[in-house]
This record gives C-alpha cells, structure tokens and sequence, in this order.
C-alpha cells in the first residue's frame, strides 16, 4: 500500500506553496496561483504524492505535528538550512537527534523536519 495523499489546513495557501516548492521541489497543478481565490492547491512531489493545502482561518496542529523532507546526505541539510536562513527564515541549525535534522515553522502555521 502506498500513501497517496496528505491535506494541510494553512493559513496562507499561496505563501505555503511558494515555500514548498521553493525549498523542497513540490510542483503545483496550477502554477498561476490562480486557484479558488487562493483558497485551495494541489502539490506533487517526485514520488506523485499529493499535498493538497486549504486554507483555515486558524491552523492549530499539535506541538510534535510536523511533515518531513529527507535529503541525500547531510550536506544536503546543510544546503536546504543555509538557504532558509539566508532568506531570514528563523530556524536552529541542525543536529544530530535521530537524524541530522533541523525543523522550521512553514508560511501557513505548520512546521517542516529537514532530515538525513
């Protein structure tokens, strides 16, 4: 069996979109944005997973609810990393935990594990 789908509620779906497919190559069926008022996208990733994001006026997840982006190897954290901060985003460099991972709080209220 094959996950086929995850649906995020977020509170800015064009600014989430840009972020996820900036930083982590998730490509849109709509690349013009122009899609329900900004109310709805739909993003692929390599794999054809489908992350669906709609926008909520409030986005409360849990404080561990995160979703997860796996790199080749931890110079490619490292990459995803600088690139984040060098775009002012406020976020820890990574660690050795159960990985060499970092988290981010993503554009529409939820957070982002970058790991290898």
């Amino acid at each position: 069996m094959k996950l086929n789908h995850v649906n995020l509620t977020v509170t800015d779906v064009p600014a989430a979109k840009e972020f996820l497919s900036k930083y982590f190559g998730l490509r849109s069926l709509d690349p013009s944005g122009d899609k329900r008022e900004n109310s709805f996208d739909v993003l692929f990733d390599d794999d054809n997973l489908v992350l669906t994001l709609m926008r909520g006026a409030q986005v409360s997840y849990p404080k561990t609810f995160h979703i997860g982006f796996g790199q080749e190897n931890e110079e490619k954290v490292n990459e995803v990393y600088q690139r984040l901060k060098d775009d002012g985003f406020d976020v820890a460099p990574p660690k050795r935990a159960h990985a060499w991972t970092f988290y981010v709080k993503a554009p529409g209220g939820f957070t982002v594990e970058v790991l290898a």
